[in-house]
Order: C-alpha cells, then sequence, then structure tokens
C-alpha cells in the first residue's frame, strides 16, 4: 500500500485539519530489568503516556484530529462522554481550556464522586459537567443531542466528540503513530513481532491496525479488551475502519485488514482491578520507575504477562506495549494499592 521512500504523512496527502498537541515524538524504550526479572522478552515501551503533562495519554493523538475538525467547523464547546474518571474527558477540557473554547463532560455516574484524579482536573480547568445513570448513558445519542441543543440555544456552536475520541476521525491519531513508530524500529533496528495495547473505546486499537496497513508495519497488533468482550470490539473497530474509508477515499479495503482483540482479562468490570493487576503495577513501578493504571494500561499489561506465561508472543526477542497514560486515574483507587 505505501510507498517507503515517502516519508510524507496521509492526513498531510489528505489535507486533513490537525492541530499540534501532543509532544512528539513520544521515546520508545526498553523495559531490561523488568524483563530479565521475569525472563521474558525485551518488553520496549511506547511512551504515550508522555504526551503532555496534565493532558497526556493516547487521547491527545486523537484529539489532534478530532479537535482540528472541530476547530475547522468554527466550534466553540467540545461535548464529549465518559465515565466519572475518564481520561478522554479530562484532555478534552484541559484541551479546550487551552484553546480558549468551552467543553462539556457528560459522565456516567454520581453528581457526589469524590472530587479526585480527572474529575479533580475536570473541574479545576472549569468544565460544565452533567452526570447520568446507566440507564441515561444508553442512550448517548438523545444526551449528546440535548446537550448540543441547550448550547445552540446559548449562540454556541457546539461539536460533539464520541466516547474516546473513537471514530473515523480519531482513527487518524494511532494511524499517523504507526509512521512515527516504524521510524522508531529502524532506527534502533528491531525485530518485533508484537505490538500490544489495552482497548477501551477501539479508536487506539483501529488506528493501529489501519497504520499498520497504510505503512507497511511489519507486526501484528494485538489488544486486549479492558470493557465489554472481544467480539464487541471487532465490530466497532470494523464499522470504524468501514467509516474512515468510505469518509477519506483511502484505497483501502477495509475487509481485509485483520483486527485481534485478546479477550479473559476485564475481571470484574470496567475500571475494577484485582490484586494481581494492582501487584503488578507496584512491581513495575519499584523495577522501572514506570508507572501504569488500573484501567487501562496494568490490565491490558497483566494480560500479557498471563499471555507469555503461556508461551504467546515469544517468537522474537523483543515486543512492544504502548502505554497509554492514564496516570491521574490512579488517585482514586490508592486504597486498592495499600489496603
Amino acid at each position: 500500500m505505501s510507498n517507503n521512500t515517502d516519508q510524507s504523512l496521509y492526513s498531510e496527502k489528505l489535507a486533513i485539519p490537525r492541530i499540534k498537541l501532543a509532544r512528539l515524538p513520544t521515546p520508545l524504550v526498553p523495559l531490561r530489568r523488568f524483563s530479565a526479572k521475569h525472563s521474558i522478552p525485551t518488553i520496549w515501551l511506547k511512551r504515550d503516556d508522555l504526551t503532555d503533562t496534565s493532558a497526556s495519554g493516547n487521547k491527545l493523538r486523537k484529539l489532534e484530529f478530532t479537535v482540528g475538525q472541530a476547530l475547522s467547523e468554527s466550534a466553540t464547546v467540545l461535548i464529549t462522554c465518559g465515565g466519572v474518571q475518564s481520561n478522554h474527558c479530562r484532555a478534552t477540557a484541559i484541551v479546550a481550556s487551552q484553546l480558549g473554547i468551552k467543553s462539556h463532560l457528560i459522565l456516567r455516574g454520581r453528581s457526589d464522586s469524590p472530587v479526585d484524579g480527572n474529575l479533580l482536573l475536570n473541574k479545576l480547568v472549569g468544565a460544565n459537567i452533567s452526570f447520568a445513570s446507566q440507564s441515561q448513558f444508553g442512550d448517548l445519542d438523545s444526551l449528546f443531542a440535548s446537550t448540543a441543543s441547550a448550547y445552540i440555544d446559548e449562540g454556541e456552536t457546539p461539536y460533539c466528540i464520541p466516547m474516546g475520541a473513537s471514530d473515523e476521525v480519531g482513527l487518524w491519531g494511532y494511524i499517523e503513530a504507526c509512521r512515527e513508530m516504524k521510524t522508531q524500529i529502524e532506527e534502533q533496528d528491531l525485530e518485533v513481532d508484537y505490538l500490544i495495547s489495552a482497548t477501551g473505546s477501539g479508536g487506539t486499537a483501529g488506528g493501529l491496525v489501519v497504520g499498520k496497513a497504510l505503512y507497511d508495519l511489519d507486526l501484528n497488533i494485538h489488544s486486549f479488551n479492558v470493557a465489554q468482550d472481544a467480539a464487541f470490539f471487532k465490530d466497532k473497530i470494523s464499522q470504524d475502519i468501514k467509516i474512515w474509508q468510505q469518509r477519506y477515499g483511502v484505497p483501502l479495503n477495509a475487509n481485509d485488514i485483520p483486527i485481534y482483540i485478546q479477550g479473559g482479562y476485564v475481571g470484574e468490570g470496567y475500571a475494577i482491578a484485582s490484586t494481581p493487576v494492582f501487584k503488578l503495577i507496584q512491581d513495575l513501578a519499584q523495577t522501572e520507575g514506570v508507572i501504569l493504571d488500573p484501567v487501562y494500561t496494568a490490565k491490558a499489561f497483566y494480560g500479557l504477562m498471563c499471555e507469555l506465561e503461556k508461551g504467546k508472543f515469544r517468537s522474537s526477542d523483543d515486543l512492544i506495549f504502548l502505554h497509554t497514560g492514564g496516570l491521574f486515574g490512579l488517585f482514586p483507587q490508592r486504597d486498592q494499592l495499600f489496603p
């Protein structure tokens, strides 16, 4: 599909709206002590937790394109949704503040939720927040429509961003991240068979599998779902890719793109981590000084460790794990770390 001598990005060729938000490229670093301690192939960490400080994480790559599109449509309010401790909502609220526009967050949870972690930062930057019950959250289209309508009545121009910025626009974030990783892999002369990530709304995983195809990235993308199940994400990602292809007209057969979702590690549910997951967070922090979060990265990393123990992912000496951030979500669960 791609011309390896052409270093330009597909989004630039198509003049896709984009604004600079993330500090790129993020480092690709080896976890040599941790890998040696556990007698596993060397895990190289793609440090997308370092895309920024307060607005850090994988969401920032997607928001470069999503907010770029919003601004191209003269948006004055960014409306999005997620859990009370949503990393995406926090990143969106901070970006809106940086740009001098409004944000409105529809959060699944109670209005009396402790003001901690991501929720604390949302309030700090002045995001408008409405809370919705689980049943209300089941009809997000109505919640978005009514919220947007209220802002239109006030003379504002709202732009609605889906959960996790995981749609055909947000896919561009990790499509273009694949060009960045390919360059880093070549520079470090690595032979990598696998790139591992967490998936909670499908946008990062979807971008990765499209980017792999567009940029001839010679490795397998495996994502560990931290919510729903593998079948849900295969369908969600497949649909997002088809809509992306239709919207942007990139000559890519969406039906030919393999999507690998590794299930079995959701545990008791989304944002609920088990004791072994928290022990892994402590192990990596004390061995490498790297902090994982209990909602996304630690669950996926725990799944990776379990699968390595079963003999999977051992076909090469090196593999890549995508650190998608989420540090602030650790604070509300401090009691699980130190019971």
